[in-house]
Formats: C-alpha cells, sequence, structure tokens
C-alpha cells in the first residue's frame, strides 16, 4: 500500500466469529492506519456464510429432528432466506415461529438456543445481499484453500523442520510458481544479479525441542 496510488483497495475480513477471530479484528485489523496517509482502513468484517449455516443445521435439528426430511428441506429455504435484504432476521423470526409451537428436550433446547443466540448477536455482519451486491466474499473457502496449497501441502510433509528464513525463502518461490510468474521472476533476478548480492540466510540458534511421546 505504500506504492499503491489508486483508491484505497476494499477490505475483507471473512471468518468464524469466535474469540479469537473476534479478538484478532478487535485488536489488530481496526487499529490498522494507511502506511502512507495515517488515515484508519476500513475493514468490513464478513461472518463466514458456511459457519452461519451450521447453526441453521443445527436449529433445524433441535426443531424438526436430526437428520430429518423437515429438517433437511427447512434449512436449506432458510439458507436461501439467508441471502435476501434482512436475511438473518427472517431466518430468526422464522425459526422462533416454529420454536414457540414446539417441547424441545433439555438438550435439543440448549442446542437451539446457542445457534439462535450465535446468529443474533452476529447480524451486523451477516447481510450477505448487500455483501453479494457489493461483489463481497460470502465464505472463506477460497482463502483456507490458499492456505492448504501453498503452505501445507509444501512445509507439512513427513518428518518436514523449518526456520523461518528458510520456509519464507520457500514460499516465496512456491507463490511465485503457482501464480504462474515464474518465468518473469526469474528474468528480473537475472536482470538484477549484478546489483544484488545473493546471501543464504544465516543460521538462526533454535530453542531445543522436547521429544513428544
Amino acid at each position: 500500500m505504500r506504492r499503491w496510488t489508486g483508491p484505497v483497495p476494499r477490505l475483507a475480513y471473512v471468518t468464524d466469529a469466535g474469540d479469537n477471530e473476534t479478538g484478532y479484528y478487535n485488536w489488530v485489523l481496526r487499529t490498522m492506519t494507511h502506511p502512507r496517509t495515517g488515515e484508519p482502513l476500513a475493514w468490513q468484517r464478513v461472518v463466514d456464510f458456511y459457519h452461519t449455516m451450521e447453526r441453521v443445521w443445527t436449529m433445524a435439528g433441535a426443531l424438526f429432528g436430526e437428520g430429518t426430511p423437515a429438517a433437511r428441506g427447512w434449512a436449506r429455504r432458510m439458507g436461501g432466506l439467508l441471502k435476501k435484504p434482512n436475511g438473518p432476521f427472517r431466518v430468526l423470526h422464522a425459526a422462533a415461529a416454529i420454536r414457540s409451537r414446539r417441547v424441545l428436550s433439555p438438550a435439543a433446547k440448549k442446542e437451539y438456543e446457542t445457534a439462535y443466540r450465535y446468529i443474533r448477536e452476529r447480524t451486523p455482519w451477516m447481510p450477505y445481499h448487500e455483501y453479494k451486491r457489493r461483489h463481497l466474499p460470502l465464505e472463506s473457502g477460497i482463502t483456507e484453500a490458499a492456505c492448504k496449497t501453498i503452505f501445507t501441502q509444501r512445509l507439512k510433509l513427513s518428518g518436514m523442520r523449518w526456520t523461518k528464513a528458510g520456509a519464507q525463502v520457500i514460499l516465496d518461490l512456491r507463490v511465485m510458481l503457482l501464480s504462474g510468474v515464474w518465468c518473469e521472476g526469474y528474468r528480473h533476478v537475472l536482470t538484477t544479479y549484478a546489483e544484488n548480492e545473493l546471501r543464504t540466510p544465516e543460521p538462526q540458534h533454535e530453542i531445543p525441542m522436547q521429544m513428544a511421546a
């Protein structure tokens, strides 16, 4: 962003809404400022649609019976309703109307109330209809898939151990390869080789790891 001179890109934070994710949003992202202007960065927080649907399925199971055709049908209808204007409120209203006619077991009641409260407390970050209109991502699947493709498949094979410096070198090369810019990057290195001294990262002293049982 120090080199970017155009309009500030739209910044979206798409995650579940647990304590860790919420804490990171409140204490890290919301405190970030533009590196050139010093103005606060405006983040659009999005509660991952998949995680919201998990709560819808939980309510469906509590209201209609886990795995029943009625539960599956209701959950699918609510999934479509979530992406309509005022979707979260309409889903909660529909769930509350059915709940008023049901006598739930203590376990089912607890599951229903937990899922219902999750959606109710996070509705400000669930206007999926508006997000879709603005072409914002509704789910974090693409990011999680990138993490698996770039990091996990390369760095977490059997017996591998990495220093931060060594892993960063491999990841830089892997991103170039997967992004389809390997040839361009290679040519850039060749043309700037005389200007840069290519050095192997200095070895770092690591804290000895204890053997795990």
